[in-house]
């Protein structure tokens, strides 16, 4: 099948966003955005889960609890991603890189599945990563499951509301085709948040820890 020429510009966007995030978290290079080669340490199981102020969302061992103002631990696994049902809590709470990464994995997995797969994937069933490693990895796996999931898209998909049925977004409700130029701009948010979260990280002095015991 060949690829409508107006979602090229996006899955060139979209790729452009995933490698520029993979190489920002795991190094040993990333283009400073000119063509430069700049070195970038490998981001450490410490720094994946830092805390830069008080009350910070994040993902927690389940017997450890929701952290403040959080309510559940959602995903499967021994460890799950802070979160409340709606109402959310206001002002929102600052989140972590472990908590935006795991977000950001979790929705690019589940979106593949309501457009190209089971379409029955919910949050119960998105295993949350306790340490920097396996969530790099699940990041990537998310991002080329959505990235093949619109490869099978045409011009008529792209125009069809509910063409992904990812129910915790808008997804029933909207053209396929705003749906995937959403996507992107999560990546492209998140995507710099974490960078910069990592660059606070690195300012105040902190060094490479061990990893997870």
């Amino acid at each position: 099948m060949s690829t409508p020429p107006r979602l090229i510009p996006l899955l060139e966007q979209f790729d452009f966003a995933r490698k520029r995030l993979v190489d920002r978290m795991g190094g040993p290079v990333m283009d400073s955005g000119n063509g430069v080669d700049v070195e970038v340490g490998l981001m450490t199981d410490e720094e994946y889960l830092w805390e830069p102020v008080p009350d910070c969302w994040s993902v927690r061992r389940r017997s450890a609890g929701p952290g403040p103002r959080a309510t559940v631990l959602v995903g499967a696994g021994e460890w799950g991603r802070d979160a409340t049902p709606a109402p959310h809590p206001s002002p929102p709470p600052f989140t972590t890189i472990a908590w935006r990464l795991s977000h950001l994995s979790e929705l690019l997995t589940l979106r593949a599945d309501h457009t190209a797969g089971s379409a029955t994937l919910t949050r119960d069933d998105y295993h949350v990563r306790a340490a920097a490693a396996g969530a790099i990895t699940a990041f990537e796996e998310g991002a080329a499951a959505w990235r093949n999931a619109l490869l099978g898209v045409d011009d008529a998909a792209l125009d069809t509301v509910g063409h992904c049925s990812y129910p915790h977004g808008s997804d029933p409700d909207d053209l396929f085709m705003d749906i995937v130029w959403w996507v992107n701009q999560e990546l492209l948010h998140h995507g710099a948040e974490i960078a910069l979260i990592r660059d606070l990280y690195r300012a105040q002095g902190h060094r490479p820890g061990g990893p997870l015991q």
